[in-house]
Formats: C-alpha cells, structure tokens, sequence
C-alpha cells in the first residue's frame, strides 16, 4: 500500500512537471522568428512531445484507477456452469498446427464436460480439418466461400449453435486445461453475491445487479516462441514479448475505463451481448477490435484478466511482422471510425478518452521519426526548432524528463522500459507512418490477411532482403554520425558542455538505430519447434536393461527432450530407448534416440530425438509440452543495460554455433593403464565405447588388442584403433563394453575411472620405465 502511494504521488508529480514544461515550450520556445521552416519543424516537434507526454497521462490516471477496476473471482456451484461453444478459427493453417489446439481444447476442465462443444471453424472448406474434426470427435463448421473473411467464419457459427457462452481461439493459440474454469465464473457473477467470505446465488441476498453485465472476459495474448524482438536481438532470456505490454498492463488498466480491448482469441463471449450488437462486425480488418467497442456501446463490461491461459506462435519474418503492424493500425484507426467511439455519446467519457489515446498512439511513430530528425537538422543542417538556451534546457526538462522516465518504469511494472519502448518503435518506425495517415485520411484498407507465422530459416537471399527494410534505419545513423562530427568538431571546455544536451539527444537515438540494425540483419533459426522449459520426472529403459533410469527434463519440445543426469550413463544405441515421461496429470511414452550429450554443471545434459509411440502418446505429449506457462521472461532483466545489450549482439553474431555434438558423455580422465602387454599410457577420456589415450611407453601396433584391469579388478578390453583425434590423443575401442553392460560393472567401472586415487603400483612402474 505505502509503495503504491508513492507510485501514485510520483504520477501526479510527473503530471505537474510535465504540463509545466509542455506550457513553457508552447509559449517560450516555438522559434517562429526563425523562418517558417524552422517553426514548422519546431511546431511539429513540440506535438511530437505533447501528444507522446498526454497519451502516457491517460495511462498513469488508468493505473491510479487499476485497484478499484478489478472485479472479484466468484465461486460458483457446479450445476450453476453453463453451456459453452469452443470456436477455432481456421482459414489455411496447417493440420499439424490445428492439431495441437484442438487437442489441448478437449482437455479443458469443466465440472459437466458435456456442457463443452468444440467447433472448428474452417473457412477454407478443406476435407483435412474435416476429417481432424471426426478425429477428435468435435464439431466441424465449414465455411468454404472465405466471404467476410474471419467475421462471417464466426458468424456463420454463431448461427449453427446455441450455447449462452462462446470461446474464441486463434488456430495456432493452445489453452491450458483451467482456462474455462478460469473465464467462466465472470459472467455468472450478475448472479451471485459475497457474503463476508462465502459466494451466494444473489436471488437469496437480493435481486440480479444489472450493473455487472459482462459481455466479454479476455486473458492475455501469450506466446510459446520468442518474438523477433527477443530472438532477432538475441534477447530471449533479458526481455518480454514485447505484445506483453499491451496484454498484461494496458489491457488490463483499461479496466478502469471499461475499454478493454478483445484480441481475436483466448477470450469467451455472451451470446446474448453478440446478439444484440448483430454478431461480429464486417466492413472492418479487425473485427475484433470492433467487437468489444460495440459491446461496450451496448452497455456490457468488457474485462481482461492478468493470467496467463494460452499461447501460441508470434510472427517469424520480418515481412509478416511488419504486415501484421500495418493491418493493426490501418484496423485500429478504421474501426474507431465505424465506431465513432472516440465522439459517441453511447460510451462514457473516460471511455472516449482512452479511445482517443489509443488512435494517437499509432501516430507514436510518427513522433518518433520527429524526435531522431530533430537534433539531426539542428546539429547537421543548423536548424533551429527550439528557441531556448543551456540553462533553461537544464531547468524546465531534465527534472520533468527524470520524473517520466521513473514513471514509465512503475507504469510497465517491469515488462517494458523507457529504452526498449524507444528501440521498438524505432524498428516499427519507417514502415507504420505512410498506412495510419493515409488510414486517418479515410483511405481504407478493407482485404483480412491472414498473418503468416511460418518458421524460416535465414538463406543468403533472405538476408539480403531483410536489410533492405533497414535502409531507412541505416540513413538516419549515418546522418546521426555526421551530425555528432560536425557538432562536437573543435569544441572543447564550456562549449561541449553546453552542446552536452544535443549530443546525448543524437547518441541516444543511434542507440535504438543500431537496435533496428542488428533487428533488421536477424539471426539463423536453427530448431524446427520450440523449446520449453520443463522439470517433470522421466523414466529410461530399453530392451533388456539392467535398471531404470530416473532422470529429470530439462526442457522438452515436439522432436526433442533434453535430459538432466547427475552422472553419465551409457545408454545404447543400436537399441530404441523407450522415455516414459510422468506429470500429476499426463503420462507419454516415446521412443528416443540420443544425438547430443554435453557437461552440465555438476552433470551432464542429454538431448533426444523423440517419436511418440501411440496416437494416445502423442496426446498426451502434446499436453506436457504446451499445457503450462511457457519458459520465457515475464519481466525484464533489470540489470541489463544498453552495453549490456550491445556487447551480447556482437558476441553472438561473431561466435559461430558448435558443431562438435557427440552422442556419448565424453568423460574427462587423467588415469595411468597398465595394458596386459606391458605398456602403459595415460587415459584422457571415456565415453563408453572409447578410450582416448597419450604418453605412451612401449610399442603398441595399430589392431592391438589388450586388457587391463581397474583398481576393482574389472577387466577392460581395448583394440588400439590406429586413430587420432584432432588433439594427437590415441583412440581405443573398448571391445567388452556390451558384456561389462550384462554383467552389471558400468557404474563401478565409472567410479574406478573417474575416482582420482591412482594405483601406487602402476604409477611406481610408470616411474621406474621412465627413468630408465
């Protein structure tokens, strides 16, 4: 409570320094004795700064308001849930990518599970998402003609079905099992009442509040892979996605002002309030968007919640990125005209003001471009857009500046940073600014295209063409450059310190350029499917197998499971080794293969290639995989600077990946071996079917075979192969490995390898022929 009144009073303070010096730059500043040029530029600076300071205002009045906006979770009787109609949204994704939503949707919780209708929603008409369909026994709703794009698929299902409640689903967005239990209970809350500690229907402590009509429950927009922001900058374990923001902090502060914001999926609905708004909305590329400004024109509560309950794949090219942005903004704009929410009189004020800041926002870009332009033409081209000096720089911003920027920091609650906000919108920059004029002009865009979500691997050709969407970014650096030349050139003493202002303003926007550089040249995906973090107990065995193995995942994904073993194991090869991998609510058999084995720590990391072994199996697996909170930050790295990030991007992209992946734990040794023929060597390392030896005294011809016997008396039996490795070291085939396997003598044959008490007398005799 204490902090978040501080919070609180370090908003209003910032509201006050900020309006004061937004106040001091209109009447002080605007350099309209210049020239016109220069009082153009400066009077577009100036609404750069006002509309980004006023539209953060709104932000900071929603956050004050958040505590007071949140409903309370009712506990409802079971009987008391209702119907439900699961919608999946497909037009031309693949089976396999259905697959897993449409599975992970059958295993939802709900107190009556008949109660649970799951349709897909196919407005390709395609005979292969029918027959998935019949698969998984749920409903197919076909919709071949593509017409009204996404709306007419929904609508088209809304009038095939009857259910009061309607969940949406993106066909790449897979539920967790508690997403209905976690939505439902929301629209039942009009009949119900909290009694003290205790939930009662509300017909027993009055009458059915009509103030709590809710139309719509969102839950975030979460993802399994990195964003390109994450993974093009190589920031995937320092920073968020960066659509979190939006879901987990503004979303949810638009509680306060009832505009919250339906994303397309992980949401339910009420029939009725679709019903009487005339279903989903046409004539508009983000019907979504619409959706819940309609809803709330019609007097329903549209409310998003902060847990996590689905996710799904982000966009993995540049190229569908961008498209995604610009039909998001060309969308946005459009439906807030159809709408006329920002003027309707059907929508509170505080409603309309959010509206308002959610069209400027897309103009954010725009400011942006204004804001890296700005110290260019001053420093570079010696124009003067602001009419001030030094000192008054010093008094009027640097305190209201210093006061924002802690102030964003408490807005985002650590998902999102002033500097990374900078380098997003600097990246997005050149390619939103052209679509939301022309959009605000009334020239619309009205074909839906479906956002590509395709995983690419980078070719030369691709490289090629990302770069060319950097050009505009590659333009303002190297003018960036020239400008902080030109400017600094021969000043020294006072007269840098009084062109200290400018010079920082032209290094902070180089550093969001080289941002969009490094984010524009992006990165090679090497994995076909994701990797998720993942600690559940698996049990390993094979055909005739001494013992089962216990071991941990480290993370797991569709081809793959990464193993975490305290001690190497030898594990077979000519042999299928079968994974049984256990949660408190899943069980998946698979059949692996290990292809790459490396220290960990302590122990040592197993990676497998995995196929599970029935359809059940595959079931099953997919739910351990996708059924859990995804592996990637939901908060950012607070110790990550820019250097930070800077030095991480040049190391990695000067490191080459390794390509030296063994199928064997090579075990380090540093053991003297006394061979039945008399010589004797050092062993440097072990990985079960080889030896790796040195120092070599005696003859020992290529095709040799030799026995020595451990400290307990274990046999070994070696064939001196005539090989190297790359290291000079000698290769020795262990020719008894599978009978030493039967016989049950690994663990101890390890134990006297590894152990670093050395026979006394082999190493006397080692010393005793070496003097000789």
């Amino acid at each position: 409570m204490k902090n978040e009144k501080r919070q609180h009073a370090l908003f209003i303070v910032t509201i006050i320094l900020m309006s004061i010096y937004l106040l001091w730059r209109l009447i002080f500043t605007l350099p309209f004795d210049e020239g016109p040029l220069n009082a153009v530029f400066g009077i577009l600076l100036y609404l750069a700064e006002a509309l980004t300071v006023l539209t953060t205002f709104e932000l900071f009045f929603q956050k004050m308001q958040k505590k007071r906006s949140t409903l309370d979770f009712p506990v409802i009787p079971e009987k008391e849930y209702p119907d439900v109609d699961v919608f999946i949204a497909t037009h031309n994704e693949p089976v396999d990518l259905l697959y897993k939503t449409v599975n992970a949707c059958t295993f939802m919780d709900y107190p009556d599970k008949r109660k649970v209708h799951i349709y897909l929603c196919d407005d390709g008409g395609r005979a292969e998402v029918e027959e998935l369909a019949k698969q998984f026994g749920v409903g197919y709703l076909g919709f071949p003609d593509n017409k009204e794009a996404k709306s007419g698929n929904y609508n088209n299902a809304l009038s095939k079905t009857s259910s009061p409640l309607i969940a949406t689903f993106d066909a790449d967005m897979i539920p967790q099992h508690t997403f209905l239990m976690k939505t439902v209970p929301y629209f039942l809350i009009d009949k119900s009442i909290q009694d003290q500690d205790v939930w009662l229907p509300r017909s027993r402590k009055g009458k059915r509040s009509a103030s709590l009509k809710i139309g719509l429950v969102q839950t975030p927009q979460s993802f399994y892979n990195p964003d390109l922001f994450q993974f093009n900058l190589y920031a995937e374990q320092e920073i968020p996605n960066e659509q979190d923001f939006f879901s987990r902090e503004v979303n949810i502060l638009r509680n306060a002002s009832n505009a919250v914001a339906y994303t397309g999926s992980n949401t339910v609905i009420s029939r009725q309030a679709m019903e009487e708004i005339g279903g989903f909305p046409l004539k508009t590329i983000t019907e979504d968007f619409e959706t819940s400004i309609r809803l709330q024109q019609a007097g329903y509560i549209t409310y998003a919640t902060d847990e996590v309950q689905a996710a799904g794949l982000t966009t993995t090219t540049i190229k569908s990125m961008i498209k995604q942005r610009i039909r998001w903004a060309r969308g946005i704009i459009q439906s807030l005209q159809n709408t006329r929410a920002i003027v309707s009189r059907k929508l509170p004020f505080w409603t309309r003001v959010t509206y308002l800041s959610s069209f400027l926002y897309w103009w954010s870009f725009f400011n942006r471009l204004i804001f890296i332009l700005a110290p260019i033409l001053f420093a570079l081209f010696d124009f003067k857009i602001v009419n001030t000096g030094f000192w008054e720089i010093l008094i009027f911003w640097l305190p209201s500046y210093f006061c924002y920027s802690m102030s964003m920091r408490y807005l985002s609650s650590n998902i999102r940073n002033q500097r990374w906000s900078q380098v997003i919108d600097t990246i997005l920059m050149p390619y939103l600014i052209l679509p939301v004029l022309l959009e605000t002009l009334g020239i619309h865009e009205r074909r839906f295209k479906v956002t590509s979500k395709n995983k690419s691997k980078i070719n030369r050709r691709q490289w090629l063409t990302s770069l060319l969407y950097a050009l505009p970014h590659l333009v303002l650096l190297l003018l960036s450059v020239a400008a902080i030349v030109r400017f600094a050139y021969g000043k020294y003493g006072l007269a840098l310190l009084y062109s200290s202002v400018i010079l920082f303003w032209l290094v902070y926007n180089m550093v969001a350029l080289i941002y969009a550089l490094f984010f524009m040249i992006g990165r090679r995906a090497y994995r076909e499917s994701e990797r998720i973090r993942a600690n559940e107990e698996v049990t390993i065995t094979w055909e005739g197998s001494p013992v089962d193995y216990r071991v941990r995942t480290v993370d797991v994904s569709e081809q793959g499971v990464a193993l975490y073993i305290g001690k190497p194991l030898y594990l077979p090869q000519e042999k299928d080794l079968i994974l049984t991998i256990r949660t408190t609510r899943y069980k998946a058999r698979l059949k692996a293969v290990i292809v790459y084995v490396k220290p960990d720590g302590q122990g040592w990391r197993y990676t497998a290639k995995v196929e599970p072994l029935s359809e059940q199996d595959k079931r099953q697996y997919m739910q351990i995989i996708y059924d859990r909170k995804h592996s990637l930050p939901e908060q950012m790295n607070l110790w990550d600077t820019a250097y930070d990030d800077m030095l991480r991007n040049i190391k990695k992209r000067i490191d080459s990946p390794l390509s030296d992946q063994r199928a064997r734990p090579r075990i380090p040794l540093r053991l003297s071996a006394f061979f039945s023929n008399g010589v004797i060597c050092t062993l440097r390392s072990f990985n079960y079917d080889f030896f790796t030896a040195s120092g070599f005294i005696g003859e020992m011809p290529a095709g040799t075979s030799v026995t020595f016997a451990t400290r307990s008396r274990i046999e070994v039996q070696v064939r001196y192969t005539g090989k190297t490795t790359i290291h000079g070291e000698a290769l020795l085939e262990v020719e008894n490995i599978n009978a030493l396997v039967e016989q049950g003598l690994l663990e101890q044959l390890l134990e006297d390898l590894t152990n670093p008490h050395v026979h006394a007398e082999i190493a006397a005799t080692r010393e005793e022929q070496s003097t000789r």
